[in-house]
């Protein structure tokens, strides 16, 4: 038997496991994940800054870490909850296995916990602050530190993840990554390039690559950067990335893609769809428990067509609050949450979910291609 380790929740819960990962102790939101796999992807996504994430497959980490998979240069999450952490690695691109990772990262882990039940009571009660401990698991000192910490709500949490000064992009899709049947992936460089400026909210490199392989230049900037200076850099597109922590907290990025519409294509994912929603003057709202995984049915309503897609959020767009030349252009057939928006006249779109989903699905990735064709027509 490993060392005790416990998950206590705001509401008294307590949910006990075993040790895993980094020693330690920390506290977060408290969020499940319901896709079985790429669970390296999950750890370095900066959306999950602040959160304890809960996965529901009940096995992780068979198929061990490799760098080539990280979507950040560091793991961004408070804590990592699974059922059972798999004992062997067995993947012929495995560097290193997934409790050694976490351990390097500090990532404090549980396992063996019956992720089931919580996942359920997440469900029945909603997302809620916990806090994590596998060094000194006193349930009633956990269970005040849960309550003790700070609420997502009214959170601005894209300052802690964004870059401190712009950079350029150049890594493009490897070969074999993608179906050699997508046009958007061929052999043959695009004619056209477009000079792309990329909010940085948090962003995944799978997104910055994606980019590159359908014809942008990228500019990856800061998320305090100004509408002024964004345009000095003579953008052809500008990009709104995902990214952690309440929308509306992030005053200072709805202002500025405010003063951006209209002058430039705007193309957003995650909270740059959220901010797009704010900023053409709607509402966003906290959801119950969010949407996190790879398994998501959208209805584009553009086609008629169901994308199933992979989320990570737990905030959207009040539909609404949206003013009547905003276009919702997807729906979640689960609640019918606003998952796409649009503006002809403003020349702007957005998506809730990730089209550029590592390791999938990639039923969405047609929508790089629609904001090369937007910049294309300008």
């Amino acid at each position: 038997m490993g060392e005790e380790a416990l998950l206590a929740l705001e509401d008294g819960t307590l949910w006990p496991g075993l040790a895993f990962g980094a020693r330690g102790e920390r506290t977060g939101e408290v969020v499940f994940n319901t896709s079985m796999t790429g669970y390296q992807e999950v750890l370095t996504d900066p959306s999950y800054y602040g959160q304890i994430v809960v996965m529901t497959a009940p096995h992780v980490g068979n198929t061990g870490v490799n760098p080539e998979d990280d979507e950040s240069e560091r793991a961004w999450l408070s804590g990592f909850a699974v059922r059972e952490a798999s004992r062997r690695v067995s993947n012929w691109r495995a560097r290193q296995s997934l409790g050694d990772y976490l351990a390097e990262r500090g990532v404090v882990g549980i396992s063996s916990l019956d992720t089931r039940g919580l996942v359920r009571h997440i469900r029945a009660q909603g997302a809620m602050r916990g806090a994590l401990s596998n060094v000194n698991p006193d349930p009633d000192r956990l269970v005040q530190k849960a309550l003790a910490s700070p609420s997502m709500n009214g959170c601005d949490l894209v300052q802690h993840v964004t870059c401190s000064e712009p950079y350029e992009w150049a890594e493009a899709v490897e070969q074999g990554w993608y179906s050699s049947s997508d046009a958007l992936f061929s052999t043959n460089p695009p004619a056209q390039r477009f000079r792309v400026v990329a909010y940085d909210y948090g962003t995944k490199r799978n997104i910055l690559r994606l980019l590159t392989s359908c014809g942008c230049d990228v500019t990856v900037v800061p998320a305090t950067m100004s509408a002024a200076a964004v345009m000095a850099l003579k953008p052809d597109g500008v990009f709104l990335s995902n990214g952690p922590g309440d929308p509306a907290a992030v005053t200072y990025s709805v202002q500025s893609v405010r003063e951006l519409l209209g002058k430039v294509p705007i193309f957003g994912i995650c909270l740059g769809h959220q901010i797009l929603g704010l900023a053409l003057g709607g509402e966003t709202f906290k959801l119950k428990f969010g949407h996190r995984g790879g398994n998501q049915p959208v209805k584009n309503l553009l086609t008629g067509h169901v994308e199933i897609t992979s989320h990570n959020h737990g905030f959207a767009v009040r539909p609404g609050s949206l003013p009547a030349q905003v276009e919702i252009t997807h729906l979640n057939l689960n609640d019918q949450c606003v998952e796409g928006l649009r503006t002809r006249e403003r020349r702007a779109f957005s998506v809730q979910f990730h089209p550029e989903a590592a390791p999938g699905p990639h039923d969405a990735l047609a929508l790089f291609g629609q904001f090369t064709a937007l910049m294309g027509e300008t």
